[in-house]
């Protein structure tokens, strides 16, 4: 084999290295097991603290994080992540209620799961958020610039800046926003933007646009009460102003 075939070769096989934060280490074992049988790679931190260690030091892919944790619990561990990473983050809990939920949501996970779940459901989860990270994050020379205004959107770069400023959103958050600035002046319902960003098939609260609108008009907004970019249809839903 030529050398230039065995570096292909070597780049086609390279894994995708999940992080999970889990302190329950029964729980831990069987996500990696799982995991692993699916082909990746997996690195398993049993506290907040090990999870940001390991964080830093490997790069992964995508995390799993508990938000229970001992010390650090998982939202301040999810909030010291999103200053520096968009790799989709999937949450896990044990609590019921929705606030929980929405909270971790809001401050950028890309998804969560509540337990006792199926280890095959959350493997299907990991592969979802993955497939829409790499085709949103794709730098194919198909991407263009979206441009409004003082607005910028980079489909190649997955990057957005406003007034020639960098703004800072999770991955969760470039998506939605991408998806609305394509379709600029149409309306769209809160369960057709779930269903296009989180998948049709996947379980949640509508509420979660909601949370996910807020944030990016806090971002992009001169005045998020009265925004000119992402404009809120009464009794329909949101749709993306164009002309702004």
């Amino acid at each position: 084999m030529s050398s230039s075939n065995k570096k292909e070769g070597l780049l086609e096989m390279k894994k995708d290295l999940v992080l999970v934060v889990e302190d329950e280490v029964e729980i831990g074992d069987l996500v990696k097991d799982y995991l692993l049988s699916e082909g990746f790679e997996v690195l398993i931190a049993t506290d907040g603290e090990e999870g940001i260690r390991l964080f830093h030091k490997s790069k992964p892919t995508l995390i799993v994080l508990d938000i229970m944790l001992p010390g650090l619990d998982g939202i301040e561990v999810l909030r010291m992540i999103r200053k520096e990473s968009t790799a989709p983050v999937l949450m896990m809990t044990a609590k019921k209620s929705e606030t929980d939920k929405i909270i971790g949501l809001g401050i950028g996970a890309d998804d969560y799961i509540t337990k006792p779940f199926s280890p095959r459901e959350l493997v299907a989860r990991i592969k979802a958020q993955l497939r829409r990270y790499k085709y949103y994050g794709d730098p194919s020379e198909g991407r263009h610039t979206l441009s409004f205004n003082e607005l910028e959107i980079d489909e190649k770069g997955f990057t957005v800046m406003l007034a020639g400023e960098d703004v800072n959103l999770s991955a969760k958050e470039f998506q939605l926003l991408k998806f609305m600035a394509t379709y600029p002046g149409q309306v769209f319902s809160k369960s057709q933007l779930y269903d296009q960003i989180w998948g049709y098939n996947h379980y949640g609260d509508l509420n979660t646009v909601t949370v996910y609108i807020r944030k990016i008009r806090e971002k992009i907004e001169p005045d998020p009460a009265e925004p000119i970019y992402i404009k809120t249809v009464w009794g329909v839903g949101y749709k993306f102003d164009g002309s702004a």
